[in-house]
């Protein structure tokens, strides 16, 4: 099975072209960030991805940006999701990621909106993968299992830091869950989690080791499920970003560390742990 990287735009201010050469140049395989909404732009995201031979991951955020519009009905959530899959599409990515629905509605709503999501994405011929994500349906283990039971055909992006600080626990201590969950993975976004945030202040850090090795154990059960269910790639994002996720010193709200700089590490780290992961099978 083969591995690839993708350059997050999340915290990037550059130009695609800019986005296009950070990638190449630390190794990774393509682009994940939503489709520009003005067609020159648009058509200038076309001509660098084919000029750099990048693969291209088409970022959905229904109703709202990464936080939904709490007064949006299930049905403006659709109508949003479609008019976006039909126009990401111009860009012919690998498949689209899609942080769906919200995180207040009720579990019979959650169920029937994502039959009915699921069904407008097979109308266009489109891979969507839904992500685990804060604010969405999928906020938590739980309802994100319980409508998988319902919903099987889904397929998940799998953000476990953002469980990791709802539940303010390891996601691995939910095993069962996490097993369960992994037979619908398909993307993977890497940022890593710990039981008070979404984003420890870096993976590399030795006090930190315990909570990179709970992701990375979640990560194995998703690459040996992939295996099982004929996958022939294996993709992921290192995601760490800014907007309250990057730790900051206090008075001089200073970064304590490099955002690009630790995703290349992560990169790094998991395509060497993919290659091990897989090669001792």
């Amino acid at each position: 099975m083969q591995f690839k990287l993708f350059k997050t735009f999340w915290g990037f201010d550059g130009t695609p072209l800019q986005a296009a050469q950070l990638a190449l140049a630390a190794g990774f395989d393509g682009l994940e960030t939503p489709a520009p909404l003005v067609t020159a732009e648009l058509d200038q995201f076309a001509a660098v991805l084919a000029e750099h031979k990048l693969d291209f991951i088409a970022e959905i955020c229904t109703a709202g940006s990464y936080v939904p519009d709490r007064n949006a009905t299930p049905a403006q959530h659709l109508a949003d999701f479609e008019a976006k899959l039909i126009h990401g599409k111009q860009l012919a990515p690998l498949f689209f990621n899609v942080m769906a629905g919200c995180d207040a509605w009720p579990l019979e709503t959650q169920i029937d909106f994502f039959q009915r999501a699921a069904d407008i994405a097979a109308h266009h011929d489109a891979i969507c993968s839904f992500e685990t994500h804060r604010g969405r349906s999928f906020f938590n283990p739980w309802v994100t299992r319980d409508v998988l039971r319902k919903v099987p055909q889904l397929l998940l992006t799998c953000d476990f830091s953002h469980w990791a600080v709802v539940s303010e626990r390891l996601p691995d201590s939910e095993w069962d869950t996490i097993v369960e969950v992994a037979q619908h993975a398909h993307h993977i976004h890497g940022r890593i989690g710990y039981a008070q945030g979404p984003q420890v202040p870096h993976p590399a850090a030795p006090e930190y080791a315990d909570c990179l090795a709970s992701h990375q154990r979640c990560w194995e059960e998703i690459w040996r499920s992939l295996l099982q269910r004929g996958y022939t790639l294996s993709t992921m994002t290192p995601e760490f970003g800014p907007d309250g996720y990057l730790h900051c010193l206090p008075f001089t709200n200073a970064p304590v560390a490099d955002l690009w700089q630790i995703n290349c590490w992560m990169g790094t780290i998991e395509r060497t742990h993919f290659k091990q992961f897989t090669a001792a099978l």
